[in-house]
């Protein structure tokens, strides 16, 4: 498990990427908002995961919309790493598999126990709970995917599927999730793992408020 100072040292690498960057150009390439503050720097306001996150160009500083809580620092990582990698980047429509990443066959293993074992074990006999969680957490929309799907767009241009197939008495529920295509052009595979965990653990943490969540 990465220590916290290799998660400073990697908003910091994160932060001087971006220093000599345009941020206006930045905010109109990657889907951003962008405002000139009064300071003479500018603010970045993105929708990350449904919550609007502002990042303060002048002082590379992140916070929430409206709330007072720290945005916590592998998110601030994921935020910098997707500014600097989706300039530029388009959605293609094409859905990949996590091993399909450049380096995703060396991080599978993390994947899985990180976001698709755990989506199975908990929504697998409850696929129908996954989609009513995934739209209440993240505005969610339906997928033609599997036999229950949603679509999250975790960021302006990163899609994401979430896929259930439900089980029967011979083959247990099985699940997957899916990625844009372009997603290879703005995150490493390690960074794409980290996102999975970020949409899934939520959700797990929604069902076992709600008392509903399953064991396949």
């Amino acid at each position: 498990m990465a220590r916290i100072d290799d998660y400073r040292n990697a908003v910091e690498l994160g932060k001087k990427e971006l220093e000599d960057k345009n941020p206006k150009r930045v905010a109109g390439l990657t889907g951003a908002a962008f405002e000139a503050d009064t300071e003479g720097g500018a603010r970045l306001t993105i929708e990350f995961l449904n919550r609007k996150i502002i990042l303060s160009w002048h002082d590379f500083q992140f916070s929430f919309e409206g709330k007072q809580e720290e945005v916590p620092i592998q998110q601030q990582i994921l935020l910098l790493h997707y500014f600097a990698g989706a300039m530029g980047s388009r959605v293609t429509g094409e859905w990949i598999a996590y091993q399909e990443i450049p380096d995703g066959k060396f991080y599978l293993d993390a994947f899985f126990r990180r976001a698709k074992n755990p989506m199975v074990e908990t929504f697998g006999r409850r696929p129908e709970l996954l989609v009513r969680l995934a739209e209440e957490a993240y505005g969610a929309t339906p997928l033609d995917q599997g036999d229950y799907s949603v679509l999250i767009n975790a960021l302006p241009l990163v899609p994401v599927a979430l896929i259930l197939w439900e089980g029967d008495d011979e083959f247990p529920p099985e699940g997957n999730i899916l990625f844009d295509r372009s997603i290879s052009d703005i995150f490493s595979a390690e960074d794409v793992a980290w996102l999975a965990g970020m949409i899934i653990y939520p959700l797990m943490g929604m069902a076992r408020s709600s008392g509903q969540e399953s064991k396949a």
